[in-house]
């Protein structure tokens, strides 16, 4: 749990490529519930970095579908596109101490140097970067900002237990800023986490391949790193994740109560549900039972 020299702060981030659904109402009522059990703080940011994916009016539907749950952040929620100079900010400081470099590469180019490096493509994800312009760009512009990566990351998740990966060779040195003009989500997540003093990330199990990208971009940067806990996915019928890329339904929220009631059955939590019994009390209720399953982890 968080010390007192150092407050839980929480944060639930989406993607405002569309609506929440069942997925994503999980995840956030289970970085909100740990906020509570935890006595601190809990803050919604709008990750719209990737502004070309992102329809008007998104954004506000999203708040708005947490304010009908009762999830309600506990300061003013902060939107990535609005915070362009404090990654162009954190970009200089790595390029500055050579951690960072300009890359000339297409998409074509990488998966031709992989090809012909490796043999062939990785069948999900994307191509590891073979490091072509890690010793410059050799008079080309460059078209994106890539950061140089070493080694492997060991890190520990609260519910998966310990993790590694070798970024070097798995990732290879990933993209900062996008050949676009578009920031990367990666340097994005880890500059704001860090500007809003975030101590404790709670979000889906998809999205744990990421933390040692992150963790390797806040000792690039020399910023805290924050404690994990990677939630279990909603699948779809077809075993897939549940997802706005293929075809989620948004909440339907004509019943706050029992979306929230399935949420919390999805994160292993069966409370008691009275007749006519509120969203707030609800919320309440979870978070009683949330804490006793931090205490008991911690006995």
């Amino acid at each position: 749990m968080a010390t007192p020299l150092m407050p839980y702060r929480g944060r639930f981030a989406p993607s405002p490529t569309g609506p929440l659904h069942d997925g994503s109402l999980v995840a956030a009522l289970a970085s909100w519930l740990d906020a509570r059990a935890h006595g601190g703080a809990w803050l919604v940011r709008i990750e719209d970095v990737d502004g070309p994916r992102c329809p008007p009016g998104a954004a506000e539907f999203i708040l708005g579908q947490l304010a009908a749950l009762g999830l309600q952040p506990d300061e003013p929620p902060v939107w990535q596109s609005r915070r362009g100079e404090l990654y162009q900010a954190a970009l200089d400081r790595l390029i500055a101490s050579g951690q960072a470099y300009g890359c000339a590469c297409t998409r074509a180019e990488i998966a031709a140097a992989y090809e012909r490096t490796i043999g062939l493509r990785p069948k999900h994800g994307e191509l590891v970067y073979p490091g072509t312009c890690r010793g410059g760009t050799h008079g080309r512009p460059a078209r994106a900002w890539r950061l140089r990566v070493h080694g492997r990351i060991d890190w520990r998740d609260r519910r998966l237990g310990a993790q590694t990966q070798d970024v070097a060779t798995e990732v290879g040195d990933f993209v900062l800023k996008r050949a676009d003009g578009l920031w990367a989500y990666q340097l994005a997540v880890v500059v704001d986490d860090a500007d809003q003093g975030i101590t404790d990330i709670v979000r889906g199990e998809d999205l744990a391949d990421n933390t040692p990208r992150q963790i390797a971009l806040q000792q690039a940067l020399g910023l805290p790193t924050p404690r994990y806990l990677h939630t279990p996915l909603v699948l779809a019928p077809d075993g897939h994740k549940l997802s706005k890329q293929n075809g989620a339904a948004a909440l339907d929220l004509s019943d706050p109560v029992a979306r929230l009631a399935e949420a919390a059955q999805r994160l292993g939590l069966r409370p008691d549900l009275p007749p006519g019994i509120t969203t707030a009390d609800l919320l309440a209720r979870l978070a009683t039972h949330w804490r006793q399953a931090l205490e008991s982890q911690a006995a």
